[in-house]
């Protein structure tokens, strides 16, 4: 159930974490280490969600995915200086890589297909290229992933680096 206040949807805890796939109890976990609190609370003393505060849990998972700790997370949301365009744009990056390595495993499979299509049966020579192709391709997508982890990790690095709050942890 949505509760309307003021124009405005605001969600319980368990309607936030069916909305997010989150459980309820991280949810509550977040908001005891005080990473993520509610905006409001009912008079019945219900934790309410608003919009604003799913920006925030949206800002919360996109540093986790990029391998932050909650801690960490907690030092930079809290800075003055943080810029959730950076972290977007960090995801952006990640995921056109992910986009780019599927796409090149996909055509590669398609081809596999088309070969196995064409003929009736297959020689050894035409079952050892298709292997061939398989691994080629699979040991492609591993190292275009191990290069677009390191540099993800290059890039957090930077972006760490730049954060006065990790500046003073690494003193």
């Amino acid at each position: 159930m949505v509760i309307l206040v003021s124009g405005k949807k605001k969600w319980k805890t368990g309607e936030l974490a069916k909305l997010t796939g989150l459980t309820i109890r991280t949810l509550r976990y977040y908001d005891q280490i005080e990473l993520f609190s509610p905006s409001d609370y009912s008079k019945s003393g219900y934790r309410l969600y608003n919009a604003t505060d799913l920006s925030r849990l949206q800002q919360i998972l996109s540093l986790k995915d990029l391998g932050l700790t909650l801690e960490e997370i907690k030092s930079i949301l809290a800075d003055d200086t943080y810029n959730p365009i950076e972290v977007v744009t960090l995801q952006l990056e990640r995921l056109r890589e992910n986009i780019r390595v599927q796409q090149k495993l996909l055509k590669d499979l398609q081809n596999v297909s088309e070969i196995l299509q064409t003929k009736e049966t297959l020689t050894v020579q035409d079952f050892t290229n298709s292997i061939g192709m398989m691994k080629k391709s699979h040991e492609n997508y591993f190292y275009g992933r191990q290069k677009n982890i390191e540099r993800q990790f290059d890039r957090l690095g930077e972006f760490l680096s730049n954060h006065p709050s990790h500046q003073k942890r690494r003193k």
